[in-house]
């Protein structure tokens, strides 16, 4: 019996689907975590990045990984652990940043703090704390809506 190999777009489709364990709303791959997926012989090999070496969640991020791929037939199955380069904001593609923003954590911004409220949009926003729900987030508030929201911190 020949089987064949799923094609690597396939696989980074599936990746798409595997929500991020700390901010379910976006996906391991728009978090730009998942660096490269490829074929050894008959081996899939998964390179991933975790947002921070120390990061909790990296244990559960492989688990999902390899259940998600499993559930797709995966059967020889290698995750690369790969601190370098490092993980930045940078890797957010722009479909996880509009998702951060829809959910109401508003996305990296270069300058060091939210450009707007994700709630109401406006720009009259303020700190609360610079430190969030998890270490890449800080608590903000907006000063016309009220809302407190989470901002992504620049990394």
């Amino acid at each position: 019996m020949v089987t064949v190999q799923p094609s690597v777009a396939d696989v980074w489709e599936w990746l798409d689907a595997v929500p991020d364990p700390e901010i379910p709303v976006i996906s391991l791959v728009d978090l730009g975590i998942i660096r490269d997926v490829a074929w050894q012989d008959d081996t899939l090999i998964v390179t991933v990045t975790p947002t921070y070496s120390g990061c909790p969640a990296t244990t559960i991020i492989n688990l999902d990984i390899e259940t998600a791929l499993r559930g797709h037939g995966i059967e020889k199955l290698e995750l690369k652990r790969q601190l370098s380069p490092a993980w930045t904001t940078d890797w957010l593609s722009e479909k996880g940043r509009a998702k951060l923003e829809d959910y109401g954590i508003a996305p990296p911004q270069p300058a060091g703090g939210p450009q707007q409220c994700p709630h109401c949009k406006s720009q009259a926003v303020e700190r609360i704390s610079q430190f969030g729900s998890t270490p890449c987030k800080a608590q903000w508030r907006c000063t016309d809506c009220l809302e407190p929201f989470d901002y992504f911190k620049c990394i």
